[in-house]
């Protein structure tokens, strides 16, 4: 299989968002289920434990990295079904996140942002979150989950030109 990489890097004020974008034929409630609903996040991401909801803090299980690890998560922004933000606390570091949905004539527009903290290695981040999003669009329609070794290290190359 070829899995080819669709990120981009946009930088702004001096800051890097790494962007993906996936489309869906479905209902936006659909596809905001599929990233906010626990037992949905936990078919291609990973479960979550808390109480949802803007400012609130849960514990995100990141279910297909080695030891399957939990970390904590705060939700910076709930706007359903329209826009979530999280921010991450692991062993990694923080990671900011935001998820945008929009449809138009049945189809929902997923756009995916991390913004990237100053020392963030895009070679590395770039391949897992494609991966990520490719496991949720496979979730989405019962497919098998995509093997990671088919973005990571064949991306690599891809996210380093970003920087350049």
């Amino acid at each position: 299989m070829t899995t080819r990489p669709t990120g981009r890097l946009d930088r702004t004020d001096g800051k890097r968002d790494l962007i993906l974008t996936r489309t869906y034929r479905a209902p936006i409630e659909d596809v905001w289920a599929s990233v906010t609903e626990s037992d949905r996040t936990a078919r291609w991401m990973g479960a979550w434990q808390g109480e949802g909801g803007t400012g609130r803090n849960i514990k995100l299980q990141m279910a297909y990295e080695e030891g399957a690890p939990w970390c904590d998560a705060h939700i910076d922004a709930c706007e359903p079904p329209t826009r979530l933000a999280i921010s991450t606390t692991d062993d990694y570091g923080t990671w900011r996140l935001q998820a945008v949905l929009t449809e138009s004539g049945g189809v929902t527009e997923l756009v995916f942002t991390h913004h990237l903290d100053p020392d963030a290695n895009v070679s590395e981040v770039g391949p897992g979150w494609e991966y990520y999003l490719d496991a949720l669009g496979a979730a989405r329609t019962d497919a098998d989950r995509p093997d990671f070794e088919d973005y990571y290290p064949s991306m690599k190359q891809y996210y380093e030109a970003l920087e350049d």
